[in-house]
């Protein structure tokens, strides 16, 4: 049985945080958000290993490579339709609107938890709340 104290001193991962990445402080916390941070890098970033010996600048990285990928969504978005004008039929075309849609979601999810483990390799503890 907890007691009340042990329940307070649990690693506690927020709402977002992303389920392949152990809570900030479990064992070995750390390399489970390399391992996570390298698979939303370019497979590039994995020979750098400048990268994989500081998570911090690692999750820096990776926060700046999905907000690019989110602004290559939202440009793809915004001309799609204009695009494909000539070459698809609307059928297509509105195809293609929902796929970038849904990645926009998926990246903005995304962007969240890697903020979210950003934020814990530089210190950040969070709580649970009852």
């Amino acid at each position: 049985m907890f007691e009340y104290d042990d329940w307070m001193s649990m690693p506690v991962a927020p709402p977002g945080w992303p389920r392949e990445v152990r809570p900030p402080d479990a064992p070995d916390w750390e390399t489970t958000a390399v391992n996570w941070l390298l698979d939303l890098c370019p497979s590039e970033y994995r020979r750098y290993q400048g990268l994989r010996r500081h998570a911090v600048v690692l999750a820096r990285f990776a926060v700046i490579h999905v907000e690019a990928d989110q602004a290559a969504v939202r440009r793809g978005l915004s001309g799609i339709r204009v695009d494909l004008r000539d070459v698809a039929n609307d059928a297509v075309i509105e195809a293609a609107v929902q796929t970038f849609l849904i990645e926009d979601a998926r990246l903005a999810a995304v962007r969240r938890s890697a903020g979210l483990v950003e934020e814990a390799l530089r210190g950040r503890r969070y709580v649970a709340r009852l």
